[in-house]
Protein backbone atom coordinates (compact mmCIF):
# COMPACT_ATOMS: atom_id res chain seq x y z
CA UNK A 1 0.00 0.00 0.00
CA UNK A 2 1.34 3.54 -1.19
CA UNK A 3 1.89 6.42 0.93
CA UNK A 4 -0.09 10.06 -0.23
CA UNK A 5 2.79 12.92 0.27
CA UNK A 6 1.39 16.47 -0.01
CA UNK A 7 3.51 18.81 -1.23
CA UNK A 8 3.58 22.36 -0.42
CA UNK A 9 5.37 25.42 -0.17
CA UNK A 10 7.96 26.14 2.95
CA UNK A 11 6.10 29.62 3.57
CA UNK A 12 2.66 28.84 2.87
CA UNK A 13 0.33 27.87 5.62
CA UNK A 14 -0.36 24.12 6.49
CA UNK A 15 -2.79 22.30 4.84
CA UNK A 16 -5.42 21.33 6.60
CA UNK A 17 -6.68 17.44 5.99
CA UNK A 18 -9.87 17.41 4.87
CA UNK A 19 -11.60 15.34 8.09
CA UNK A 20 -10.39 18.27 10.43
CA UNK A 21 -12.06 20.65 8.19
CA UNK A 22 -15.47 19.24 8.58
CA UNK A 23 -14.97 18.92 12.38
CA UNK A 24 -14.48 22.78 12.58
CA UNK A 25 -17.09 23.33 10.16
CA UNK A 26 -19.41 21.85 11.81
CA UNK A 27 -18.43 24.04 15.25
CA UNK A 28 -19.93 26.80 16.72
CA UNK A 29 -17.89 28.88 14.75
CA UNK A 30 -19.05 28.48 11.66
CA UNK A 31 -22.85 28.03 12.46
CA UNK A 32 -24.99 29.10 9.37
CA UNK A 33 -27.11 32.24 10.14
CA UNK A 34 -30.52 31.26 10.77
CA UNK A 35 -33.50 33.46 8.73
CA UNK A 36 -34.63 36.37 10.37
CA UNK A 37 -38.39 36.44 11.66
CA UNK A 38 -39.39 39.98 12.22
CA UNK A 39 -42.39 40.29 14.77
CA UNK A 40 -45.87 40.16 14.01
CA UNK A 41 -46.71 43.69 13.83
CA UNK A 42 -44.15 44.92 12.07
CA UNK A 43 -44.93 42.51 9.27
CA UNK A 44 -48.38 44.26 9.88
CA UNK A 45 -47.20 48.16 9.65
CA UNK A 46 -44.09 47.41 7.06
CA UNK A 47 -43.61 46.33 3.65
CA UNK A 48 -41.46 45.59 0.92
CA UNK A 49 -41.04 49.15 0.50
CA UNK A 50 -41.15 50.54 4.21
CA UNK A 51 -44.24 51.60 5.68
CA UNK A 52 -47.58 50.35 4.04
CA UNK A 53 -49.68 53.43 2.08
CA UNK A 54 -52.31 52.89 4.61
CA UNK A 55 -50.60 53.28 7.78
CA UNK A 56 -48.85 56.57 6.64
CA UNK A 57 -52.46 57.50 4.73
CA UNK A 58 -53.58 57.23 8.50
CA UNK A 59 -50.83 58.65 10.18
CA UNK A 60 -50.75 61.76 8.06
CA UNK A 61 -54.13 62.42 8.32
CA UNK A 62 -53.15 62.04 12.49
CA UNK A 63 -50.61 64.28 12.18
CA UNK A 64 -52.58 66.69 10.40
CA UNK A 65 -55.26 66.52 12.83
CA UNK A 66 -53.16 67.13 15.79
CA UNK A 67 -51.17 69.78 14.26
CA UNK A 68 -54.30 71.46 13.73
CA UNK A 69 -56.26 71.05 17.27
CA UNK A 70 -52.85 72.27 18.71
CA UNK A 71 -52.75 75.22 16.65
CA UNK A 72 -56.60 76.29 17.23
CA UNK A 73 -56.33 76.15 20.75
CA UNK A 74 -53.01 78.37 21.09
CA UNK A 75 -54.91 80.77 18.37
CA UNK A 76 -57.91 80.69 20.07
CA UNK A 77 -56.22 81.33 23.91
CA UNK A 78 -55.03 84.68 22.34
CA UNK A 79 -57.67 85.71 19.64
CA UNK A 80 -61.20 85.69 19.52
CA UNK A 81 -62.27 86.21 16.00
CA UNK A 82 -65.60 87.49 14.84
CA UNK A 83 -68.24 84.58 13.79
CA UNK A 84 -68.03 84.06 10.12
CA UNK A 85 -71.35 83.77 8.22
CA UNK A 86 -72.55 80.20 7.43
CA UNK A 87 -72.33 78.24 4.62
CA UNK A 88 -75.48 79.56 2.17
CA UNK A 89 -76.43 81.72 4.76
CA UNK A 90 -76.76 84.52 1.68
CA UNK A 91 -74.36 86.67 4.00
CA UNK A 92 -71.12 86.74 2.19
CA UNK A 93 -68.61 88.59 4.30
CA UNK A 94 -65.41 89.91 2.35
CA UNK A 95 -62.23 88.20 3.56
CA UNK A 96 -59.51 90.39 4.40
CA UNK A 97 -55.73 90.01 3.26
CA UNK A 98 -54.42 89.84 6.62
CA UNK A 99 -56.81 87.04 7.97
CA UNK A 100 -55.83 85.32 4.72
CA UNK A 101 -51.98 85.72 4.43
CA UNK A 102 -52.22 84.27 8.56
CA UNK A 103 -54.83 81.53 7.68
CA UNK A 104 -53.36 80.04 4.67
CA UNK A 105 -49.82 80.71 5.65
CA UNK A 106 -50.48 78.67 9.11
CA UNK A 107 -52.42 76.08 6.87
CA UNK A 108 -49.50 75.60 4.71
CA UNK A 109 -46.92 75.48 7.50
CA UNK A 110 -49.11 72.69 9.58
CA UNK A 111 -49.19 70.42 5.76
CA UNK A 112 -45.35 70.88 5.25
CA UNK A 113 -44.48 69.90 9.00
CA UNK A 114 -46.67 66.92 8.48
CA UNK A 115 -45.27 65.73 5.16
CA UNK A 116 -42.20 66.49 6.47
CA UNK A 117 -42.70 63.55 9.70
CA UNK A 118 -44.20 61.42 7.29
CA UNK A 119 -40.82 61.70 4.57
CA UNK A 120 -38.27 61.28 7.75
CA UNK A 121 -40.65 58.09 8.65
CA UNK A 122 -40.72 56.64 5.09
CA UNK A 123 -37.05 57.47 4.63
CA UNK A 124 -38.00 59.55 1.24
CA UNK A 125 -36.98 62.71 0.11
CA UNK A 126 -39.64 65.98 0.76
CA UNK A 127 -39.46 66.50 -2.81
CA UNK A 128 -40.85 62.95 -3.50
CA UNK A 129 -44.62 64.43 -2.49
CA UNK A 130 -44.66 67.29 -5.61
CA UNK A 131 -42.28 70.27 -4.99
CA UNK A 132 -39.05 68.59 -5.92
CA UNK A 133 -37.64 67.90 -9.56
CA UNK A 134 -35.14 69.70 -11.33
CA UNK A 135 -37.49 72.15 -13.28
CA UNK A 136 -39.21 74.21 -11.01
CA UNK A 137 -39.31 78.44 -12.35
CA UNK A 138 -40.22 77.56 -15.49
CA UNK A 139 -43.13 75.15 -15.19
CA UNK A 140 -44.22 77.54 -12.22
CA UNK A 141 -44.23 80.96 -14.13
CA UNK A 142 -45.91 78.76 -16.98
CA UNK A 143 -48.73 77.84 -14.92
CA UNK A 144 -48.62 81.10 -13.72
CA UNK A 145 -49.58 82.71 -17.25
CA UNK A 146 -52.25 80.22 -18.42
CA UNK A 147 -54.48 80.46 -15.54
CA UNK A 148 -54.14 84.45 -15.76
CA UNK A 149 -54.87 84.15 -19.33
CA UNK A 150 -57.51 81.10 -18.97
CA UNK A 151 -59.40 82.87 -16.04
CA UNK A 152 -59.72 86.35 -18.18
CA UNK A 153 -60.85 84.30 -21.09
CA UNK A 154 -63.97 82.95 -18.58
CA UNK A 155 -64.66 86.29 -17.37
CA UNK A 156 -64.25 87.98 -20.80
CA UNK A 157 -67.00 85.19 -21.96
CA UNK A 158 -69.52 86.51 -19.54
CA UNK A 159 -68.96 89.88 -20.48
CA UNK A 160 -69.07 89.55 -23.98
CA UNK A 161 -72.56 87.20 -23.35
CA UNK A 162 -73.72 90.24 -20.81
CA UNK A 163 -73.44 87.84 -18.06
CA UNK A 164 -71.04 90.12 -15.74
CA UNK A 165 -70.69 93.61 -15.34
CA UNK A 166 -68.16 95.86 -14.44
CA UNK A 167 -69.06 98.77 -11.91
CA UNK A 168 -66.11 100.70 -12.31
CA UNK A 169 -62.53 100.57 -10.76
CA UNK A 170 -61.72 100.81 -6.92
CA UNK A 171 -58.30 101.41 -6.82
CA UNK A 172 -56.14 103.56 -7.67
CA UNK A 173 -52.38 104.81 -8.04
CA UNK A 174 -49.77 102.74 -5.73
CA UNK A 175 -52.46 101.11 -3.78
CA UNK A 176 -52.77 98.81 -6.97
CA UNK A 177 -49.75 98.10 -6.75
CA UNK A 178 -49.74 97.37 -2.80
CA UNK A 179 -53.08 95.08 -2.71
CA UNK A 180 -52.21 93.02 -5.89
CA UNK A 181 -49.03 92.13 -4.30
CA UNK A 182 -50.72 90.94 -0.70
CA UNK A 183 -52.74 89.67 -2.39
CA UNK A 184 -50.62 87.77 -5.11
CA UNK A 185 -48.56 86.60 -1.60
CA UNK A 186 -52.27 85.25 0.01
CA UNK A 187 -53.18 83.25 -2.98
CA UNK A 188 -49.47 81.69 -3.71
CA UNK A 189 -50.35 80.72 0.38
CA UNK A 190 -53.77 79.63 -0.80
CA UNK A 191 -52.34 76.71 -3.75
CA UNK A 192 -49.59 76.15 -1.48
CA UNK A 193 -51.83 74.86 1.03
CA UNK A 194 -53.97 72.59 -0.92
CA UNK A 195 -51.89 71.56 -3.64
CA UNK A 196 -49.82 70.13 -0.81
CA UNK A 197 -52.34 68.83 1.10
CA UNK A 198 -54.44 67.16 -1.40
CA UNK A 199 -52.21 66.58 -4.35
CA UNK A 200 -48.73 65.76 -2.05
CA UNK A 201 -48.45 63.29 0.24
CA UNK A 202 -52.10 61.73 -0.02
CA UNK A 203 -52.03 61.79 -4.05
CA UNK A 204 -48.49 59.71 -3.90
CA UNK A 205 -49.18 57.21 -1.26
CA UNK A 206 -52.50 56.42 -1.72
CA UNK A 207 -51.59 56.12 -5.03
CA UNK A 208 -48.69 53.77 -4.21
CA UNK A 209 -51.08 51.54 -2.16
CA UNK A 210 -53.91 51.42 -4.85
CA UNK A 211 -51.46 50.16 -7.37
CA UNK A 212 -50.09 47.44 -5.23
CA UNK A 213 -53.51 46.71 -4.93
CA UNK A 214 -54.32 46.71 -8.81
CA UNK A 215 -50.97 44.64 -9.25
CA UNK A 216 -51.93 42.17 -7.04
CA UNK A 217 -55.71 41.69 -7.82
CA UNK A 218 -55.53 41.86 -11.75
CA UNK A 219 -51.59 40.86 -12.43
CA UNK A 220 -51.35 43.66 -14.44
CA UNK A 221 -48.65 46.15 -15.53
CA UNK A 222 -50.65 48.98 -15.47
CA UNK A 223 -51.20 49.25 -11.65
CA UNK A 224 -48.93 52.50 -11.17
CA UNK A 225 -51.66 54.20 -13.73
CA UNK A 226 -55.03 52.84 -12.48
CA UNK A 227 -53.58 53.52 -8.83
CA UNK A 228 -53.06 57.07 -9.93
CA UNK A 229 -56.07 57.87 -11.40
CA UNK A 230 -58.38 56.13 -8.86
CA UNK A 231 -56.79 58.36 -6.11
CA UNK A 232 -57.01 61.28 -8.17
CA UNK A 233 -60.52 60.86 -8.71
CA UNK A 234 -61.10 59.81 -5.20
CA UNK A 235 -58.91 63.22 -4.06
CA UNK A 236 -60.68 65.28 -6.47
CA UNK A 237 -64.12 64.76 -5.47
CA UNK A 238 -63.25 65.34 -1.58
CA UNK A 239 -61.29 68.46 -2.98
CA UNK A 240 -64.62 69.66 -4.79
CA UNK A 241 -66.63 68.46 -1.62
CA UNK A 242 -64.57 71.10 0.36
CA UNK A 243 -65.70 73.96 -0.93
CA UNK A 244 -69.27 72.99 -0.30
CA UNK A 245 -68.67 75.28 3.04
CA UNK A 246 -67.91 78.54 1.26
CA UNK A 247 -70.93 81.01 1.06
CA UNK A 248 -72.29 80.91 -2.08
CA UNK A 249 -70.90 77.94 -3.47
CA UNK A 250 -73.23 76.01 -6.37
CA UNK A 251 -73.68 72.50 -7.51
CA UNK A 252 -71.35 73.51 -10.71
CA UNK A 253 -68.94 75.29 -8.79
CA UNK A 254 -68.29 72.28 -6.65
CA UNK A 255 -68.42 70.31 -10.04
CA UNK A 256 -65.83 72.52 -11.22
CA UNK A 257 -63.35 72.61 -8.73
CA UNK A 258 -63.59 68.43 -8.57
CA UNK A 259 -62.76 68.64 -12.17
CA UNK A 260 -60.03 71.64 -11.75
CA UNK A 261 -58.40 68.72 -9.27
CA UNK A 262 -58.07 66.22 -11.73
CA UNK A 263 -56.99 68.79 -14.38
CA UNK A 264 -54.00 69.16 -11.47
CA UNK A 265 -53.68 65.46 -11.24
CA UNK A 266 -52.79 65.28 -14.64
CA UNK A 267 -50.01 67.75 -14.44
CA UNK A 268 -48.64 65.67 -11.73
CA UNK A 269 -48.67 62.77 -13.54
CA UNK A 270 -47.04 63.97 -16.74
CA UNK A 271 -44.25 66.11 -15.01
CA UNK A 272 -43.59 64.40 -11.93
CA UNK A 273 -44.37 67.99 -9.67
CA UNK A 274 -46.82 70.06 -8.59
CA UNK A 275 -45.14 73.63 -9.54
CA UNK A 276 -47.33 73.96 -12.99
CA UNK A 277 -50.46 73.35 -10.96
CA UNK A 278 -49.50 75.92 -8.01
CA UNK A 279 -48.42 78.81 -10.57
CA UNK A 280 -52.59 78.09 -12.39
CA UNK A 281 -53.99 77.66 -9.06
CA UNK A 282 -52.70 80.91 -7.62
CA UNK A 283 -52.73 83.22 -11.01
CA UNK A 284 -56.42 81.72 -10.96
CA UNK A 285 -57.71 82.83 -7.96
CA UNK A 286 -56.01 86.20 -7.87
CA UNK A 287 -57.66 87.25 -11.30
CA UNK A 288 -60.58 86.71 -10.46
CA UNK A 289 -60.59 87.98 -6.65
CA UNK A 290 -58.58 90.88 -6.92
CA UNK A 291 -58.30 91.59 -10.74
CA UNK A 292 -61.69 91.63 -11.79
CA UNK A 293 -63.36 91.44 -8.60
CA UNK A 294 -65.66 88.41 -9.03
CA UNK A 295 -66.37 85.38 -6.39
CA UNK A 296 -64.06 82.92 -6.11
CA UNK A 297 -66.12 79.42 -5.48
CA UNK A 298 -68.85 81.51 -3.65
CA UNK A 299 -65.93 83.89 -1.57
CA UNK A 300 -65.19 87.35 -2.44
CA UNK A 301 -61.97 89.39 -0.96
CA UNK A 302 -61.50 92.92 0.90
CA UNK A 303 -59.49 94.95 -1.52
CA UNK A 304 -60.23 93.99 -4.80
CA UNK A 305 -59.16 96.62 -8.29
CA UNK A 306 -62.41 96.23 -10.22
CA UNK A 307 -66.27 95.81 -8.77
CA UNK A 308 -68.43 93.85 -10.62
CA UNK A 309 -71.44 91.74 -10.20
CA UNK A 310 -73.40 88.97 -12.65
CA UNK A 311 -76.76 89.43 -13.94
CA UNK A 312 -78.73 86.71 -15.61
CA UNK A 313 -79.50 83.42 -14.97
CA UNK A 314 -77.72 81.65 -12.08
CA UNK A 315 -76.75 78.95 -14.63
CA UNK A 316 -75.31 81.19 -16.91
CA UNK A 317 -73.82 84.09 -15.37
CA UNK A 318 -72.16 82.06 -11.75
CA UNK A 319 -74.11 84.11 -9.59
CA UNK A 320 -73.05 84.46 -5.98
CA UNK A 321 -70.19 81.43 -6.99
CA UNK A 322 -68.83 83.56 -9.23
CA UNK A 323 -67.54 82.49 -13.11
CA UNK A 324 -66.48 79.09 -11.76
CA UNK A 325 -70.48 78.56 -10.78
CA UNK A 326 -71.11 79.20 -14.49
CA UNK A 327 -71.66 76.56 -17.08
CA UNK A 328 -68.98 78.16 -19.39
CA UNK A 329 -66.33 77.03 -17.15
CA UNK A 330 -66.96 73.54 -18.35
CA UNK A 331 -65.78 73.68 -22.43
CA UNK A 332 -63.18 75.90 -20.90
CA UNK A 333 -61.75 73.04 -18.90
CA UNK A 334 -62.17 70.85 -21.96
CA UNK A 335 -59.64 73.62 -23.52
CA UNK A 336 -57.25 74.13 -20.08
CA UNK A 337 -56.72 69.87 -20.48
CA UNK A 338 -55.87 70.33 -23.90
CA UNK A 339 -52.99 72.64 -23.29
CA UNK A 340 -51.66 70.66 -20.09
CA UNK A 341 -51.21 67.97 -23.42
CA UNK A 342 -50.17 70.06 -25.81
CA UNK A 343 -47.41 71.71 -23.48
CA UNK A 344 -46.24 70.22 -21.04
CA UNK A 345 -43.86 67.46 -21.92
CA UNK A 346 -44.95 64.05 -20.33
CA UNK A 347 -41.65 62.97 -18.11
CA UNK A 348 -42.65 59.79 -16.81
CA UNK A 349 -39.21 59.16 -15.36
CA UNK A 350 -40.04 61.28 -12.83
CA UNK A 351 -43.38 60.87 -12.45
CA UNK A 352 -42.66 56.95 -11.33
CA UNK A 353 -39.99 57.97 -9.13
CA UNK A 354 -42.53 59.77 -6.84
CA UNK A 355 -44.74 56.69 -7.56
CA UNK A 356 -42.34 53.87 -7.18
CA UNK A 357 -43.08 51.01 -4.97
CA UNK A 358 -39.39 50.07 -4.61
CA UNK A 359 -38.08 50.67 -0.44
CA UNK A 360 -37.25 53.85 0.23
CA UNK A 361 -33.51 54.49 0.49
CA UNK A 362 -32.67 58.08 1.75
CA UNK A 363 -34.72 60.15 3.76
CA UNK A 364 -34.44 64.32 3.54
Amino acid sequence: MSEEVILQDSNAAPIMPVQEQTEVASGDAFTAPEPLHRPIWHQILFGPSGLRPGWGLLLFIALIIGLSATTGAIVHKFHHPAKAAAPHSGTVVPQSAESSLITEGISFSLVAIATWIMGRVESRPVGTYGFGGSRKVVPFLAGLAWGAVFLSILVGALWKAGLLVFDGRLLQGPTILRDGAIWALGFLLVGLFEEYLLRGYLQITLSRGLASIYNMLFDTTHGEALGFGTAAVILSFVFGLGHGNNPGESPIGLLSAGLIGLIFCLTLWRTGSLWWALGFHASWDWAQSFLFGVADSGTIVEGHLFASHPVGKVLMSGGATGPEGSIFILPLLVVVTGAVFLTLPSQRASASAALSTEPATSAP
